[in-house]
């Protein structure tokens, strides 16, 4: 697996899932809805390393990889956005 490329339509995307997720605070606490998005998307990209795969024993093979991979992934977008907050704090700070 490779790194996406982050062009219109990926932040298009991903605005309508936070977009749907801001919807579901009208019913449910943050952290109930982060739990519900994170599972989905684990949901989501299980399905999708198992259809990548042709067989049992190849997902069997590529499990630990792939799951490194998404894990990685995720580090690096979680990093990336708390990052972004931290410097709109430093910007109302100035």
């Amino acid at each position: 697996m490779s790194d996406v490329q982050r062009d219109k339509q990926f932040y298009d995307m991903a605005d309508a899932y936070i977009a749907l997720a801001n919807t579901q605070l009208n019913e449910a606490k943050p952290s109930r809805v982060s739990a519900a998005a994170l599972f989905a998307a684990a949901r989501f990209n299980a399905f999708v390393i198992a259809a990548a795969a042709e067989n049992k024993a190849q997902l069997i093979v590529e499990k630990e990889a792939a799951i490194a991979y998404f894990m990685d992934q995720y580090e690096k977008m979680l990093r990336e956005n708390i990052d972004e907050h931290m410097t709109r704090y430093d910007q109302q700070d100035s």
